[in-house]
């Protein structure tokens, strides 16, 4: 076999390992997410990841959402399997879980809502941990089962309420989002 050809299948060779890394996931900024994620009987699709910045020069976390390919940006708040996953970057407190999604649940209902929810939203903040750089939550929800938290895969946690589930999931991709340009890209409207 000539250099030439040795050289052409060489790069071949390694295109093709490229591809196949790449093949079934997305990467932004080094955090890989998988194309489609488990939820009961339920394959999800990704459908929009992003990093979210604090104060806009501090990468915070990396996150993806997955929803079933028919559900509109609108509906993503509905009776329907969906899946959060969150990449943090840098240290996070179990408090300051806990300070922050009641901050912002507060910002996405109103106060009769938050009032009915308010048993469940103590018990999910008791579900959080410390994480380091690297870890991982993961927020599935499944009607009728409710919404799981996960970290690094382990389950922490089940609250079977479908007005907490929303007011959860409404942190990132509510009208009251904890960044709105994170939550149209989550939703694949960007």
């Amino acid at each position: 076999m000539k250099l030439r050809d040795r050289v052409s299948n060489l790069i071949l060779t390694l295109s093709l390992i490229s591809l196949t890394t790449t093949l079934g996931s997305a990467e932004i900024d080094g955090v890989v997410f998988k194309d489609k994620l488990p939820v009961s009987s339920y394959i999800l699709p990704l459908r929009g990841y992003a990093v979210l910045n604090y104060m806009l020069v501090i990468k915070a976390y990396a996150g993806a959402f997955y929803i079933g390919s028919g559900i509109p940006a609108d509906m993503a708040l509905s009776e329907t399997p969906k899946i959060l996953e969150l990449y943090y970057f840098h240290k996070i407190s179990a408090d300051d879980f806990k300070k922050s999604t009641i901050a912002m649940i507060k910002k996405n209902t109103k106060p009769d809502e938050y009032i009915r929810i308010s048993a469940d939203l103590e018990k999910f903040n008791s579900f959080y941990k410390n994480v380091s750089p690297g870890d991982r939550y993961r927020a599935e929800y499944y009607p009728g089962s409710g919404i799981t938290l996960y970290l690094n895969s382990k389950p922490l946690g089940t609250i079977n309420n479908s007005e907490f589930a929303k007011a959860f999931f409404s942190i990132w991709i509510g009208s009251n989002p904890i960044d709105k340009k994170f939550r149209d890209i989550l939703l694949g409207r960007t």
